[in-house]
Formats: C-alpha cells, sequence, structure tokens
C-alpha cells in the first residue's frame, strides 16, 4: 500500500510512534452480488478495498477514489457497514498505526476490474460463498456488510456487535 505524502510529512517529526489515523474500506457488490477483492502486492493477499482519507476528504469520497484508482471499477456508497478501531498495527519498517476502520457498502455502476496500480497484483470478483483465503479483519468486515443496519462495538462489549439503524 502506498504511503500518502501526509503521513510521511507526520513521520518525519512523530517518527515511528504509533500514529491513529481513519481508514476507509469499501466492501463493492456488483448485480449479480458478487464481491470485488483485490490481492495486495504488499502482503500477497486477497483483501476489501481499503486506503487512506486524505486530509479533509469525506470517507464515502476516500471509498469512490480508492476503488477506482485500486480497480479501475466505478461504485456509489450505499451504507454503512462497520465502524471499529483496529488494534495498532506495526509495519515490516518499525512504523506503528492504528486506524479508526470505516467499512462502507458500495455498489458497481461502471468499469471493468482490472489492475489499475501497483498496489494490486490481481482483482477480482468473487461470489459470497466462494472467496479466496482473507485476513480475519476482511471476513469481518464482509459479515457485517451481509448484515442489515451497520455495526460498531460498545465500549464495553468488544466481543459483541451491536447493531443499529440509521433509519
Amino acid at each position: 500500500m502506498a504511503t500518502p505524502d501526509f503521513i510521511r510529512t507526520l513521520r518525519a517529526s512523530a517518527g515511528q510512534q504509533l500514529l491513529w489515523l481513519p481508514g476507509v474500506a469499501a466492501v463493492v457488490f456488483d448485480d449479480a452480488g458478487r464481491v470485488l477483492l483485490g490481492r495486495r502486492a504488499d502482503t500477497g493477499r486477497w483483501a476489501v478495498i481499503a486506503g487512506i482519507p486524505e486530509p479533509g476528504e469525506q470517507p464515502a469520497d476516500c471509498a469512490v477514489r480508492e476503488v477506482f484508482e485500486e480497480t479501475a471499477v466505478h461504485c456509489v456508497p450505499e451504507r454503512i457497514a462497520q465502524v471499529l478501531a483496529q488494534p495498532p498495527h506495526t509495519y515490516p519498517n518499525g512504523d506503528i498505526c492504528q486506524f479508526m476502520d470505516i467499512v462502507l457498502i458500495c455498489r458497481a455502476i461502471g468499469g471493468t476490474a482490472r489492475v489499475n496500480d501497483d498496489e494490486s497484483l490481481e482483482v477480482g470478483w468473487f461470489a459470497v460463498d466462494a472467496l479466496p483465503e482473507l485476513a480475519p479483519h476482511d471476513h469481518l468486515r464482509l459479515e457485517h456488510a451481509l448484515v442489515a443496519g451497520p455495526t460498531w462495538f460498545a465500549p464495553a462489549q468488544q466481543a459483541r456487535p451491536v447493531r443499529g439503524s440509521m433509519e
């Protein structure tokens, strides 16, 4: 995953200490109900399309941008599926980040899925009952995308999802 310029600027003064950052993931479905995944160049694993919003960028705009940049698919966000603080992650270079993971369900509206940048090795559509191996956080993203209403975790209930409706 390419590191945004504003993160490089932060790292110049913060060093490798923990950075608390927003992260946006887009669970994109096509008209056949298949989900769009990319096989990441940095880990080799299949994953939901995700990225870091630029300063001031709205999460929905970030989702649309990231999906197009990585897969050449145009999409529209339809609803929030999950908001969850992920555990801290240490990268191979020693940098530590913790992400507030905002997962949006999106609908594909155009384009043809293909590798569109250097962040992915492959891109493809998968039936939800025939997914490749995914990291646990991506399984959770998909699980929450398939239920009605957004999912978040209450502070005292980290192991138990709380479902709510935005209507």
